[in-house]
């Protein structure tokens, strides 16, 4: 029986990981940009055959490539707002993560990031279009941004939105920038590199429309805080009722 660290799935075109899940605690992710249906469809069966009780998560996956998949498998989630594609039942969420974007034209990235939490394992929320333009609708929804585990904030143009978050709370929080905005954005460069330089602290960074990323971090996080909750109370005691 191979280890989990020399274990994989010798498919001819690619090597599918089956010992990930083993090592790491979630499976290996098919990027679908650039491989077929075939192709990703071999993956996903090689991936569900070592470990069914692993979701198998395709993302960037175009619109032929979540019509096969779903074609071939029953137990298939569509996302198509995040382009991701999951095959077989989600675990039971633990912890909250909260996806926070700027605009309607960060939406894409942040599907991502929110679909990936939910196959890796978390709960999560969404809240939409608080971009600091009108900063009076990312104080609304103060409360719900303390409550949660672990933020993912996603912002084209300036990038300045998770640093406006990571100054009104203490959530760990992770910032996506996206290649949305006008020719001195370069592609979302500028949003990178003013999340890199933001001057909240705590403050974390993913590559440019790197939502999958964001989300496997956020879903780490709030897994590890939700069992460290769920743990402290088992370990409490009982209130003794008198009668």
């Amino acid at each position: 029986m191979p280890s989990p660290h020399d274990s994989f799935h010798d498919l001819g075109f690619a090597r599918a990981d089956t010992g990930r899940a083993a090592r790491t605690g979630d499976a290996e992710v098919i990027y679908g940009a650039g491989k077929t249906a075939e192709q990703v469809v071999a993956l996903i069966t090689a991936l569900r055959a070592a470990h069914p009780d692993h979701p198998a998560l395709v993302t960037r996956a175009d619109g032929d490539i979540r019509s096969a998949v779903v074609a071939a498998f029953a137990q298939s989630e569509v996302d198509d707002e995040a382009r991701s594609v999951a095959v077989g039942h989600f675990p039971a969420a633990v912890g909250r993560v909260c996806v926070v974007s700027a605009g309607t034209s960060d939406a894409a990235v942040a599907a991502e990031a929110a679909f990936t939490a939910r196959v890796f394992g978390a709960g999560v929320s969404s809240i939409r279009d608080v971009g600091v333009a009108g900063v009076h609708r990312l104080l609304a929804v103060r409360d719900v941004l303390d409550s949660a585990d672990c933020l993912v904030v996603v912002a084209g143009m300036d990038g300045a939105l998770p640093s406006a978050v990571g100054g009104l709370t203490g959530v760990p929080l992770i910032a996506v920038p996206t290649s949305v905005g006008y020719g001195a954005s370069f592609g979302g460069l500028a949003a990178l590199l003013a999340m890199l330089n933001s001057c909240a602290p705590g403050v974390a960074v993913c590559n440019i429309d790197n939502g999958f990323g964001a989300g496997v971090f956020a879903a780490r996080v709030a897994r590890r805080a939700g069992d460290q909750q769920s743990a402290r109370r088992a370990h409490s005691p009982v209130p003794e009722v008198s009668s």
